[in-house]
């Protein structure tokens, strides 16, 4: 039997794009990557669609009594593999021949991507209208209120007691219970300008695949047309949710006197990851270079757009509403996530998270709030990394309402 996609090429096509990646080094050579695509490669000549399972007993050699719940080994290279296909064709400026579905083990030949994945070009996404220029503007200065209002809150001779609950959670506990300093990091959207005929800037642009300015200047390279069309303004644009996120959670990490730096996701330096504990604040969408460090844990998955989590656990796929136009009063879902890992050396990441706006509130509410993370520690109970995700209800962009849907060890 063949399976869906297997018929968009022809034999000597798909072969002649397998050694094309193959010689690219792209893979590696006698890695993980290039064992599972071996093997999906050796999959798809004989219309065989392997299950989780089976990848890890025939490809990475597992024993059949695996718990591939436990195990995320196949999870994690596939997701590896998957990204690494994308920036092979993404870097030679040319359409994705070789894809790997999200949520299958299989290698498909150009398959259509759902219609906000495959949207041609550059995405121009902010500001659409004069309520989202005017919200852009403020961004900025709404997180300057909050972090002047902490800096106020924290004067009063009862702040450390009232924290001192929050610092002690196993969400908090490994980041705030030593000396290392903390770095805020904020999820932004890199935006860069698109030129009319007379060279004038004409709109913003935003591009989930152009997250900063090295990017920007890859896509010139692989496409010198657009170093004439394009122009990095150097401009990023902050969800106003990131103020209301900002201001729940900072007084729990300024309470224990440790250094605190603050930055955006597009200006992260990956050695930071290295030496100082992070706190990420901000859309699922914006974790940047952060996304493969947390999903390569996490039992979930994005599926066709960031509104979507796949739960690869149950199968279920969980949709935002949040994006959505809603009559005023109606209620909506969203969802809140919030992830606590390990990095290299004893440090501590934190993800603070949301799918859009409502999600994110509710997820730094989570973190701060000493009931919340009483209900948490309950659910995780032996500690260590974790990960949690919120139904959250929200009416007229206010999270009233939410559900902690499940609470287990990262990497499960």
């Amino acid at each position: 039997m063949t399976s869906p996609g297997q018929a968009t090429a022809s034999p000597i096509e798909f072969h002649a794009e397998v050694e094309r990646i193959r010689a690219s080094g792209t893979l590696g050579r006698g890695t993980q990557l290039q064992r599972l695509f071996d093997f999906l490669v050796g999959c798809r000549a004989t219309g065989r669609v392997p299950k989780e399972v089976e990848v890890a007993v025939d490809c990475f050699e597992r024993g059949p009594e695996i718990d591939v719940a436990q195990d995320a080994t196949v999870r994690v290279t596939a997701h590896k593999l998957r990204r690494r296909l994308e920036e092979f064709y993404r870097a030679s400026g040319e359409p994705a021949r070789l894809v790997i579905p999200r949520g299958e083990y299989r290698i498909a030949v150009g398959e259509p991507q759902p219609a906000q994945a495959a949207s041609p070009g550059w995405r121009r996404m902010l500001p659409a209208n004069r309520r989202e220029k005017v919200a852009a503007l403020l961004a900025l200065g709404a997180l300057l209120v909050a972090a002047l209002s902490v800096t106020w809150m924290l004067r009063s001779p009862r702040a450390d007691a009232e924290f001192a609950a929050q610092r002690a959670s196993a969400l908090w506990a490994p980041i705030l219970a030593d000396k290392l300093p903390v770095q805020l990091v904020l999820g932004d959207y890199y935006i860069f300008g698109e030129r009319d005929a007379n060279g004038h800037i004409k709109q913003l642009v935003r591009d989930f695949d152009i997250n900063s300015r090295q990017q920007l200047e890859q896509g010139f390279i692989a496409d010198p047309a657009r170093a004439s069309r394009f122009a990095d303004l150097n401009l990023g644009y902050l969800p106003t949710s990131s103020a209301q996120a900002l201001r729940s959670v900072l007084p729990v990490v300024m309470s224990a006197g440790k250094p605190v730096m603050l930055t955006l996701a597009s200006e992260l330096d990956p050695a930071t990851l290295k030496t100082t504990h992070v706190v990420y604040l901000g859309y699922l969408s914006a974790l940047g270079m952060l996304e493969d460090v947390v999903f390569e844990r996490s039992r979930y998955s994005v599926g066709s757009s960031y509104d979507e989590l796949v739960d690869s656990v149950t199968g279920e796929v969980r949709t935002s509403e949040a994006g959505d136009a809603h009559p005023p009063g109606m209620r909506y879902r969203d969802y809140a996530y919030l992830a606590s890992f390990a990095g290299p050396g004893g440090l501590q990441h934190l993800i603070i998270a949301g799918t859009r706006d409502t999600g994110l509130m509710q997820a730094a509410e989570a973190a701060a709030d000493r009931t919340h993370l009483q209900e948490l520690q309950a659910r995780v109970r032996a500690g260590g990394p974790f990960e949690a995700l919120y139904e959250v209800q929200g009416v007229n962009g206010i999270n009233v309402e939410a559900r902690l849907l499940d609470a287990s060890p990262a990497g499960r």
